[in-house]
């Protein structure tokens, strides 16, 4: 019996892609590079030489688990846990370890988002892997896979870490994203990585660690222990997920257990978290435009973004450093500088 599992967070709204990413089809679910698959089929695949396809675990919206037996129709029904709100990923995880435990109380898990980029998959696989290897044989271990950065980036957390950088290394700290000054000095130190949010680890010791530092999500998962695994542990969620606290696995659990560990990966990382982030990773005009519509005419225009539905004929003229979206009826026209304000936006429509 395979005893690793990999569980995919799959829950959020993307609102920061508004008008792309809305919440009957959000973020995870879209190609928004163009690859031709979405995010969630491309993570999915990408675990797939590490984890059969009967050892995956969704954790989603129940408004979406549709959505996710669409797209990932190697799934049987019962491998989509359905929250019935978002309450952070120290919840989700809970939850999907407790069902993951009922069937195999000896697995050890990968925790990944669904909407993330990997340009190298084999390097990524390699890295994974080694992380399993490294659990098994140290089973109090907790691992998180830091990036190696590139820049000094504002958006993202820290993880700081000495050691052999090709090997693994315990962790020393984590940091919240920092401002401009700080990023440069972590990015000079070399001492600290990009927080990834993929985790690998016991499914036992997960449990372990969040009994003793989450009490409060521990008391709900254990009301349900004679459900887990039946046909009636979703009632069960529907009924007493609401009670969880949200809390995210790292400021929960990782900034205080004893045992931490990471690997300084390299294989081409990236959350994808916003339009910017999204403009690096897209080719470019030679005005440094990223463009992906129709019928669509550009004038003067640099530095900019254009995503327009292809049906639409649309012409975009005068523009620096500036976002132009529209998809089913929404537009957005802003300066890729002020993106971050796109979800305070949106809370206003």
């Amino acid at each position: 019996m395979n005893k690793r599992y990999c569980v995919i967070m799959a829950g959020g709204v993307g609102s920061r892609f508004w008008p792309l990413s809305r919440a009957h089809r959000p973020k995870q679910f879209l190609d928004i590079l163009g690859t031709g698959k979405s995010f969630i089929r491309s993570t999915f695949e990408r675990f797939l030489p590490l984890v059969p396809p009967e050892n995956f675990v969704v954790v989603t919206n129940a408004n979406y688990k549709g959505l996710v037996m669409q797209q990932l129709p190697e799934l049987g029904e019962h491998q989509v846990l359905c929250e019935p709100e978002r309450h952070n990923t120290a919840p989700c995880i809970a939850y999907a370890a407790n069902h993951i435990f009922a069937e195999c109380p000896d697995a050890t898990m990968v925790v990944s988002p669904a909407d993330h980029l990997v340009t190298n998959e084999v390097e990524f696989q390699r890295v994974i892997e080694r992380a399993f290897n490294f659990v098994d044989i140290t089973p109090s271990a907790l691992m998180t896979i830091g990036i190696a950065p590139t820049r000094p980036e504002t958006g993202y957390g820290y993880i700081e870490a000495r050691g052999d950088k090709a090997d693994v290394m315990r962790v020393d700290n984590f940091k919240e994203k920092p401002d401009l000054e700080t990023a440069k000095r972590f990015l000079a130190e070399g001492t600290f990585f990009w927080n990834s949010g993929i985790f690998v680890w016991s499914v036992p010791t997960i449990m372990k660690a969040i009994r003793s530092l989450l009490p409060e999500v521990t008391s709900v998962m254990d009301d349900g222990k004679d459900v887990w695994g039946t046909a009636d542990e979703q009632a069960f969620i529907d009924h007493n997920f609401c009670r969880c606290p949200s809390v995210s696995i790292d400021y929960g659990v990782m900034e205080h257990y004893h045992d931490r560990y990471t690997i300084a990966a390299d294989f081409g990382w990236s959350d994808i978290g916003t339009w910017g982030s999204l403009y690096v990773h897209s080719a470019h005009d030679e005005h440094g435009n990223a463009v992906q519509a129709g019928k669509v005419e550009i004038v003067d225009t640099h530095n900019s973004i254009v995503n327009i539905d292809p049906s639409v004929q649309a012409i975009v003229q005068g523009l620096d450093n500036c976002l132009v979206a529209f998809r089913d009826g929404a537009l957005l026209v802003c300066r890729i500088d002020d993106e971050q304000s796109i979800t305070k936006w949106v809370e206003r429509l």
